[in-house]
């Protein structure tokens, strides 16, 4: 029986804040229905005691997200109705992982004019996370990076993306 409640690390602030999934709602405060006990095993509870340092396990890595039409929620804050195929969206993430090469620089710029997530207003950081906080391929592929390394395009529910690992 899950509450809907996970603890997520915010990209402006660096401190941990309460996210509720189901109804989109998030606090700085933990939430009163939660005991001490149900907070401590909730998804991201590692940042309530790690920090943004994080502790063994945790990476930093950016993202340039692009989303089609199958994609878990097909829209995004450029575009409200997503029709593209994954296809199209494949090709679009090539033609900018070609325009990338290997400058973190480009990267930077293409992730926040052009990625459907928003963290394309941090250029694409997506902050630390460890383990079991991502989908599993799009984990596989972060972890599995060395520092400053591109990924090739991955694919999740969330559509194609590239990845940068920052830390």
């Amino acid at each position: 029986m899950s509450s809907g409640w996970e603890i997520r690390m915010s990209n402006s602030k660096g401190i941990p804040y309460y996210f509720n999934a189901a109804t989109k709602q998030s606090s700085w405060d933990a939430p009163s229905e939660l005991s001490d006990d149900q907070i401590k095993s909730l998804p991201g509870s590692q940042y309530l005691s790690g920090g943004s340092s994080g502790g063994a396990g945790t990476i930093t890595a950016s993202h340039l997200l692009v989303k089609h039409k199958d994609s878990r929620r097909p829209s995004s804050w450029k575009e409200t109705n997503i029709t593209r195929s994954k296809e199209e969206a494949t090709d679009i993430l090539r033609g900018y992982q070609a325009q990338v090469g290997n400058s973190r620089e480009k990267f930077e710029e293409l992730a926040s004019i052009h990625s459907d997530c928003s963290s394309h207003s941090q250029k694409g950081n997506l902050g630390p996370f460890s383990k079991g906080q991502m989908q599993k391929p799009f984990e596989d592929a972060a972890f599995g990076l060395q520092v400053g390394e591109f990924s090739d395009i991955i694919s999740t529910d969330s559509g194609v993306h590239i990845i940068l690992r920052t830390a």
